[in-house]
């Protein structure tokens, strides 16, 4: 379904709750819970949900935790939700699931853009970007990317989970797009392999063994894996390669905690 990203705007979802409480992260901070974690003042998941309010392609938000008493620290986040302005309801037992219960309140021809709370250098440039080119793309879901090359570039020594195609190697920037009805089929797929997302070889083994021979020889291009995985699973998957690094840069640990705040303390000095 190729839509007017002009005219159409996407329901986003956050993903915002726990996988744990025995979470390094939340251990290190003073936070409740990793969402509330603070970053120069405000609290990880704001930062999220305020480049989706300044967002032209997000329209309605909804967000899935953290927990209501967690909520409840930040007074204007819960004057948000209070308001209706942010529609929340509790997480599910794992983000796949909250994903999914936070659906069934959308209607069924709602276009959905899906990210999570631990994506503090997200900018509403970078939502811009994807959500228009994944409501210009005539596909039932769209998966974000940013090249690897430009990452390690920008964060030198940088760990990440890195995709090698034979056309380049990519990280994952928790941005996708449910643009059909059709399309949210995919999150049932993604609870399958919601524990093996830090492998690559475990999720191309489910395009099967002559797929993992091709990645392993550096054989198989992104196009093709795509392509494999639309017919596996009867919808038009694309990737949407964004030209930004911090689209990227997620706080899965103590380091990536380290270096988002040496990033927001580079940019607030030359905002200065």
């Amino acid at each position: 379904m190729q839509l007017d990203p002009e005219t159409h705007q996407l329901k986003a979802i956050v993903l915002a709750g726990d996988r744990t409480k025995a979470d390094s992260l939340i251990n290190h901070t003073s936070a409740g819970s990793k969402a509330m974690i603070d970053l120069d003042g405000t609290p990880m998941v704001k930062r999220v949900l305020n480049s989706l309010r300044a967002s032209r392609v997000v329209g309605q938000i909804r967000l899935a935790g953290p927990e209501a008493s967690e909520v409840a620290t930040d007074a204007e986040l819960q004057q948000w939700i209070d308001s209706g302005e942010i529609h929340w309801s509790a997480p599910g037992e794992s983000p796949s699931s909250s994903a999914y219960a936070a659906m069934q309140g959308l209607q069924p021809e709602d276009s959905v853009l899906l990210t999570t709370a631990d994506h503090p250098l997200l900018t509403p440039e970078i939502v811009d970007a994807f959500g228009r080119q994944s409501l210009a793309d005539d596909v039932d879901v769209a998966v974000g990317l940013a090249p690897y090359a430009l990452i390690a570039e920008t964060y030198p020594g940088i760990r990440k989970t890195v995709l090698h195609f034979s056309d380049g190697d990519f990280c994952g920037c928790n941005l996708f797009a449910f643009i059909t009805p059709e399309g949210r089929r995919a999150a049932k797929f993604w609870r399958r392999i919601e524990q093996e997302r830090k492998k690559p070889l475990v999720v191309i083994g489910l395009l099967g063994w002559w797929a993992v021979i091709r990645y392993r020889l550096g054989l198989l291009s992104l196009e093709e894996a795509l392509a494999k995985l639309s017919k596996r699973l009867g919808l038009r998957i694309r990737a949407v390669i964004l030209p930004y690094a911090n689209a990227a840069i997620d706080v899965d640990s103590i380091a990536d905690l380290v270096l988002v705040k040496g990033a927001l303390e580079k940019a607030a000095a030359e905002d200065a």
